[in-house]
């Protein structure tokens, strides 16, 4: 059974690394040590079974337990290990929260790390539960599509538009600078076409591609700052009904 010195041979480097990627590690490491019920003991994952040759220095014992401390302290915040039910969590049992079951590499971990640390509750509420549930898996591209589909929704349902207006037609129509029903005509005639051009611009660049063809977003960041982008033009939608 592959031990925690196994894969960090050495204290330092273990020392040096953070919760999350210290937890990473460990995670990884639950699955052999898990019973019938699924539940595992923090304290013996990752630990060499027989003796403890293959562990690291005496004098670094209290240290290593401290780190280890730490990063089983950053999965249970995150939800990814939960206390067991009953008495055996009350005696330290734990079992894995359902994310953690679809975190299958560092990848999976990397895109669930990226999505635990973004603020959900700047997302505007229609997007907000489908938006973190595809980031949170790495589903960046349909994170986005998902977002900015909601906006054309949202749009056509403001101005009261048919299921056949659609894309930046239908944006142009909305936020028409003379007479878009989504425009507010208390602003000057640039600010209204200059959020028209934002609306289209928005759909044509972010929405429209995803409709026609695949188009892969490989940066967790840029996904986020696209639907972050989306909430905020779900917000003036909502202000204009």
């Amino acid at each position: 059974m592959t031990s925690l010195a196994n894969l960090i041979p050495d204290a330092d480097t273990l020392l040096s690394m953070a919760p999350d990627e210290l937890g990473r590690i460990l995670l990884s490491l639950v699955h052999p040590h898990q019973n019938q019920n699924g539940m595992f003991h923090p304290s013996s994952v990752g630990r060499p079974l027989n003796s403890l040759d293959d562990w690291y220095p005496p004098n670094r014992h209290n240290e290593v337990d401290s780190a280890m401390q730490e990063a089983w302290a950053w999965l249970t915040i995150n939800m990814l290990v939960l206390q067991a039910p009953g008495t055996n969590g009350s005696n330290g049992w734990c079992v894995l929260g359902r994310k953690a079951k679809s975190i299958t590499d560092q990848k999976s971990f990397e895109a669930f790390k990226a999505a635990a640390a973004f603020p959900r509750e700047l997302l505007h509420p229609k997007i907000r539960d489908k938006v973190m549930l595809r980031l949170s898996q790495g589903d960046l591209d349909d994170a986005v599509f998902a977002a900015f589909k909601e906006v054309e929704i949202s749009v056509r349902a403001a101005g009261r538009f048919s299921d056949l207006d659609v894309g930046i037609k239908l944006m142009r129509t909305a936020f028409d600078v003379n007479n878009g029903v989504l425009s507010d005509m208390n602003q000057n005639s640039a600010e209204r076409q200059a959020l028209s051009d934002l609306f289209a611009g928005a759909i044509g660049s972010y929405k429209n591609p995803h409709s026609h063809r695949t188009v892969q977003i490989r940066d967790p960041s840029e996904a986020q700052e696209m639907v972050m982008l989306a909430s905020h033009l779900l917000r003036i939608v909502d202000d204009r009904c």
